[in-house]
C-alpha cells in the first residue's frame, strides 16, 4: 500500500505505511540491491538513495526528516537507504565504492558563492579538526590565500603542534612573508570574533571534532568545506557547505575552489608544498581514493611551486616510528582469513596514531587482506585506524563502534577499555555484521 509520485527527472515521493517500512529494515532495505542488477543498456549501475522520515509531529515534519534522510545519504557517497525520526539515523547499504565525478561545475559554483561571503565579512577564521594533520592545515592555507588577496584579515586556528605538523609549520615560523597572527589558538580567536566575522571549517563535518566548537556558536557565517562522509552530527545552518566524499582530500577540494575563484590567485611555494603535503599523506602517496581530479589538482600545485623531493623529506619517519610500525606489521593477526588486527605500541613515540594509521596501510599490501584494524593506546583512550583496499566498508564497522570516515579509511577511539578488550569488541562487532550480510 503505497503513492509514488514523480517530482523531477530523477527524484520520487513515496508515502507508505509503516509496517511497509519495517518489512524493508528486515530485509536490510534489499531493493538497493536489487536496483544495481537492473541492465537496460545503460553502462553504469545505477544506485538509489532513499531518504524516510518517520514519527514525526505531522507529515510536514516527516517530510522534513526525509528531505535531511537524503542529504544525508547523498553526503556519504549515495547507493543507501538513511532513516530518520526525531530522536535517531540509521543507515542501511552503502557499500559500494562511490563514483568519481568529472564535472567541475559544483566546484565553480561553490568556490563564487565561497567569494561573495568573503567578500562581505571583515575577518576570516579557518580551523580544522582537533589533532590536526597535513590535510587540515593545507586546505586552511588555501583558503588563507585566498581570503588575503581579497584583502581580508585571515587567521588560522591551531591549538596542538601535532608531530605531523611541526615540520610543515615550519615552512612559516619566522617566515617574514606571513603576519605572526596567521596561525592563533582557541582563546585568541574567541578574543578577536566580531559580528562581522566568517568561519571556515575544513576537514570535518562534525562539530566535535573542530578545533574551537565555541567558534561555531560564535560566527554568524559559517562555511564547511569536507570529504569526509556525512554522520548523525553535521554543522547546523551553515551559510555554505561543500561536502564532497568522491575527493581524495580536502586539499583537493581547495586546490579546485583556488583556481575557480577567478582573482588570480598567485599560491605561493611553500603553500603550494604544504597543499599537495596534505593530498599526498591522505591518498598515502595516491594509492587510496585517487581520482583524476586529484592528479589534476597536483599539477596546479605543481605549476604553483610545489616540489616533490622537498615534501618528501617534510614527512619522513624517525627510525623509532619505522620500527614501531615495522613491529605492528610484523605481530598482525589475521581474523577470519581476511581481516588482519594488530596492536601498535605508542610508548615513546611523538605521535602514535599516525604511526597506527601507517601500519593499517601496509597491512593491506599482505595478499589475501581485505581490510586492517591496528589499534594504539594514547591519552587514555583506545584509537582504531581501519583500512580496507576495495571490498569491505570499514565506515559501516567503526560506525557501529561509534566511528565514521570513509569507506576504505576510518577510525574510531574507545575510553575505559583495554586494548584486549578493543579487539574482542572489534570481532565480535565483524562477526555479527557478517552474519547479517552488512558486509557481503
Amino acid at each position: 500500500d503505497g503513492i509514488c509520485s514523480k517530482m523531477e527527472k530523477d527524484k520520487y515521493l513515496i508515502v507508505m505505511r509503516k509496517k511497509a517500512l519495517h518489512q524493508l529494515e528486515e530485509d536490510h532495505f534489499d531493493l538497493l540491491e536489487d536496483a544495481k542488477r537492473v541492465k537496460i543498456g545503460n553502462e553504469m549501475a545505477i544506485t538509489l538513495s532513499i531518504g524516510v522520515g518517520l514519527d514525526g509531529l505531522s507529515y510536514a515534519q516527516n517530510y522534513e526528516f526525509a528531505r535531511n534522510a537524503v542529504d544525508l545519504a547523498l553526503g556519504r557517497g549515495g547507493d543507501q537507504a538513511v532513516v530518520k525520526n526525531a530522536d535517531n539515523v540509521t543507515y542501511y547499504g552503502g557499500k559500494s565504492r562511490q563514483v568519481e565525478k568529472s564535472t567541475r561545475v559544483k566546484a565553480r559554483v561553490k568556490a563564487q558563492a565561497l567569494k561573495e561571503i568573503l567578500n562581505v565579512r571583515d575577518t576570516v577564521f579557518i580551523m580544522g579538526h582537533k589533532l590536526g594533520d597535513p590535510d587540515s592545515f593545507g586546505a586552511a592555507l588555501g583558503i588563507y590565500r585566498i581570503a588575503k588577496t581579497l584583502n581580508r584579515k585571515a587567521h588560522i586556528v591551531i591549538n596542538e603542534r601535532t608531530i605531523s605538523l611541526r615540520q610543515v609549520l615550519s615552512l612559516f615560523d619566522k617566515n617574514e612573508n606571513y603576519p605572526k597572527d596567521m596561525i592563533i589558538d582557541s582563546a585568541h580567536a574567541i578574543e578577536a570574533v566580531t559580528d562581522n566575522s566568517v568561519l571556515v571549517v575544513v576537514d570535518t563535518n562534525k562539530p566535535s571534532l573542530t578545533e574551537c566548537p565555541e567558534l561555531l556558536k560564535m560566527c554568524k557565517s559559517i562555511v564547511v568545506l569536507d570529504h569526509h562522509r556525512q554522520g548523525k552530527e553535521v554543522i547546523e545552518n551553515a551559510t555554505l557547505s561543500y561536502v564532497e566524499p568522491y575527493a581524495s582530500s580536502a586539499c583537493e577540494m581547495v586546490s579546485e575552489i583556488v583556481q575557480y575563484t577567478g582573482e588570480n590567485i598567485k599560491v605561493r611555494p611553500e603553500e603550494a608544498d604544504a597543499i599537495y603535503g596534505g593530498i599526498v599523506v591522505d591518498t598515502n602517496n595516491f594509492t587510496n581514493r585517487t581520482g583524476v581530479r586529484t592528479f589534476e589538482a597536483a599539477a596546479f600545485l605543481r605549476r604553483c611551486g610545489a616540489d616533490v623531493t622537498r615534501v618528501r623529506k617534510l614527512f619522513r619517519e624517525d627510525v623509532t616510528s619505522y620500527r614501531a610500525k615495522a613491529d605492528a606489521v610484523s605481530h598482525a593477526q589475521i581474523f577470519m582469513d581476511v581481516y588482519a588486527i594488530s596492536e601498535c605500541d605508542g610508548e615513546g613515540l611523538q605521535s602514535p596514531t599516525v604511526v597506527g594509521a601507517q601500519a593499517a596501510n601496509d597491512l593491506l599490501d599482505i595478499k589475501g587482506v581485505r581490510a586492517s584494524f591496528v589499534l594504539t593506546r594514547y591519552q587514555g583512550k583506545i584509537f582504531i585506524s581501519a583500512r580496507s583496499i576495495d571490498e569491505v566498508n570499514v565506515q559501516l564497522i567503526m560506525e557501529k563502534m561509534g566511528g565514521g570516515g570513509h569507506l576504505n579509511i576510518a577510525g574510531c577511539q574507545l575510553v575505559d577499555v583495554s586494548v584486549e578488550e578493543a579487539i574482542q569488541t572489534l570481532k565480535t562487532t565483524i562477526s555479527s555484521m557478517t552474519e547479517t550480510g552488512d558486509l557481503g
